[in-house]
């Protein structure tokens, strides 16, 4: 089988025995390890020059990783990929800030990553690309000579055209993704829309396919180029999440930690301290739910684990600062001596110690404005105490909603909503919660991490099959009109 190279904005760790937090590195790693390869990424460390990849081989996989220098992680990670992609595509076109020299260092920088790739590629190789920091990798590959299939998965969402447009260089963006053999997204809503502004705005055309094992894909053609886009919703492994959850609930810190709620339920929330993730609406909700049913006053408590995240950017220090005010607020108005109603962490935890508190918690209250998937959502279902499983509340505004049909789907936008489905949360009979956990447990079973990367990687192997048998159609039929013309000569 031929080699994979995965190229993301981040590579993931790889000390032996580090657990890779994320669905990206779990997923990709496995395949790696499979079919050998390379991960080729930013270090997430900035220098002074420019150096080659720092190469590391580990069995059959190769990890390349480069430096950025100041004025590049400037434009290309804090610039256009946070404060323009970033709430461009989570519909927070209020958060856009639009600069031409930061867009310059986002084109400079994937123009760079593939000049350092090109030369660890062999001809077979199979490319997968990942994320919004990546758009224009294939354009600058493809000028570059390389003709081996690309494939780019978006694991944040696709907006509606109107707002897509926003983006001041939305038409260059839109012509760099079609550079792209297969464009998977997490959801069918984010396939459409990018079907839309394709046919809408790039004057193309489209077509509705199917791929081999009879999954939807549409085919693509604008800009003189065709590409397939689909929707592959990562998922994770439930069962090795059921496992760790278990064995980390008799750890020390979480037994002391359950002892400290003294029979009090609980509410779990794990968040990027991030503005798409619906902090503040959450925080407000709860409150609402206190103000509105005092019985459950000093008989639940939230906890918000909020991991820092692009802490030099000011936009997310104002976060940082809003949530901590609203959590003084709500605490001094509702805690007693023995009792605060909110417990907001600003810090990372363990993910097995995570996990562990997810299945001691009665309600997993996720509710991001928008969201391409949202994994803790996934994670708090399959984390459940089977015979006394807690009960999810999702935005409906998170990808996953599609695939979580026992959660009680909220609007993040309606405080109500959300407050009236927490109370219902805690008060839901055991056999709805169970009946509700075993519909989501299926799915997330037979939609695990592994599919997401195998049909991904299918249908982009699939279009180099393609390739390869038109390219010898080609050659056969010009060798025939070759033979054709000797013979009359």
């Amino acid at each position: 089988m031929s080699r994979l190279i995965v190229v993301s904005n981040r590579v993931a760790p790889t000390q032996e025995g580090r657990p890779a937090a994320g669905g990206l590195a779990i997923g990709v790693l496995d395949a790696l390890k499979q079919t050998g390869g390379v991960w080729f990424g930013w270090s997430g460390e900035t220098v002074a020059q420019p150096q080659p990849p720092a190469i590391d081989v580990q069995g059959k996989v190769t990890y390349a990783t480069v430096g950025l220098a100041k004025r590049d992680y400037d434009h290309y990670y804090r610039g256009f990929s946070n404060a323009t992609l970033w709430p461009a595509l989570h519909y927070r076109t209020d958060l856009l800030r639009y600069d031409r020299q930061e867009y310059a260092g986002y084109l400079r920088v994937n123009q760079q990553f593939a000049r350092d790739l090109v030369p660890m590629l062999k001809d077979d190789d199979v490319i997968w690309v990942h994320d919004y920091h990546l758009i224009p990798l294939a354009e600058a590959l493809r000028e570059a000579g390389v003709r081996n299939p690309i494939g780019f998965f978006l694991h944040i969402p696709f907006p509606a055209p109107e707002v897509f447009r926003a983006v001041p260089p939305h038409a260059e963006l839109a012509k760099a993704l079609m550079a792209y053999d297969l464009i998977g997204f997490q959801t069918d809503s984010d396939v459409q829309a990018f079907r839309d502004y394709v046919t809408r705005e790039a004057m193309g055309t489209s077509a509705d396919v199917r791929a081999a094992d009879g999954r939807p894909v549409v085919r693509l053609t604008a800009y003189g180029r065709t590409a397939k886009a689909a929707a592959y919703p990562i998922g994770i492994y439930p069962d090795a999440i059921a496992q760790a959850a278990e064995q980390f609930s008799t750890r020390k810190a979480v037994t002391e930690f359950a002892q400290s709620m003294q029979g009090r339920k609980l509410i779990m929330s794990v968040d990027r301290l991030d503005y798409s993730k619906g902090l503040a609406e959450r925080f407000l909700a709860f409150e609402n739910l206190l103000q509105a049913s005092p019985h459950w006053q000093r008989r639940v408590s939230l906890v918000q684990i909020a991991p820092p995240t692009r802490s030099d950017v000011q936009t997310y220090q104002r976060i940082r600062q809003n949530l901590e005010r609203e959590t003084g607020r709500i605490n001094g108005r509702f805690a007693e001596l023995d009792w605060s109603p909110i417990r907001y962490l600003n810090r990372k935890y363990d993910r097995n110690l995570l996990m562990a508190l997810f299945r001691i918690a009665q309600v997993g209250l996720v509710t991001p404005l928008r969201d391409g998937m949202n994994l803790v959502a996934k994670e708090y279902v399959a984390a459940q105490d089977p015979s006394d499983p807690g009960v999810l509340v999702l935005s409906q505004f998170a990808g996953a909603a599609e695939q979580m049909p026992g959660a009680l789907v909220v609007n993040p936008f309606d405080m109500l909503q959300m407050s009236e489905a927490i109370e219902r949360a805690l008060s839901m009979p055991l056999a709805e919660r169970q009946a509700r956990y075993r519909d989501m447990m299926g799915p997330l079973r037979k939609n695990d991490l592994s599919v997401w990367r195998d049909s991904f990687l299918d249908d982009l192997r699939a279009i180099e099959a393609e390739t390869i048998a038109h390219a010898r159609v080609k050659r056969a039929a010009s060798s025939s009109h070759g033979r054709r013309d000797q013979v009359k000569a």
